[in-house]
């Protein structure tokens, strides 16, 4: 099969098209989202091995060993999000490279957390926002979300929708110090 200029044309012109239709469903959709953390100042989270905890950001990051100065990025999913499930390996897989917290937002409170965690086996970090109070305070009216939090509390790059792999360290590359 032969390309023609005219064919190579219209097949750019398409391409062009899609990312342009993607980018502007992209800022229509975090057009409302917070350039900065808006999370209550104490936090109630689920750890891998299934201890609860509460405190600060500052605090849970300290007590992850998270450098200080070191991106975290930020999933935000939801129990009932087939497309948040779609990402489940995406997410755990990032964690075997980058500081992850993953925020659970309206699925039940930690017991049930915890449960959906321990089904799946997902080893996240995962705050705690089981009627979404943390989301809506953030301007996330979908799930999933994705976005870099630096260590002065912006947040950077946010997505909503599914996220790639490649597009998730993309983000944390750009967001480092």
């Amino acid at each position: 099969m032969a390309f023609t200029r005219q064919t190579l044309r219209e097949a750019a012109l398409t391409v062009a098209m899609a990312v342009g239709v993607f980018l502007a469903v992209q800022a229509w959709q975090t057009r409302d989202a917070s350039p900065r953390w808006q999370g209550p100042p104490t936090l109630a989270w689920v750890l891998p091995d299934g201890t609860q905890g509460r405190g600060t950001l500052q605090d849970l990051r300290a007590q992850l060993g998270i450098a200080p100065q070191a991106p975290i990025a930020l999933h935000v999913w939801a129990a009932w999000c087939s497309i948040c499930r779609a990402e489940e390996g995406t997410v755990t897989a990032l964690g075997r490279e980058y500081a992850v917290i993953t925020l659970a937002t309206r699925s039940g409170d930690a017991q049930a957390v915890e449960r959906y965690l321990r089904e799946r086996r997902l080893p996240w970090v995962t705050l705690l926002d089981p009627g979404g109070a943390i989301a809506a305070a953030h301007g996330w009216r979908a799930v999933p979300v994705f976005s870099v939090l630096t260590a002065d509390g912006a947040l950077r790059h946010t997505t909503v929708g599914y996220t790639t792999g490649w597009g998730m360290r993309l983000r944390l590359w750009w967001a480092r110090p």
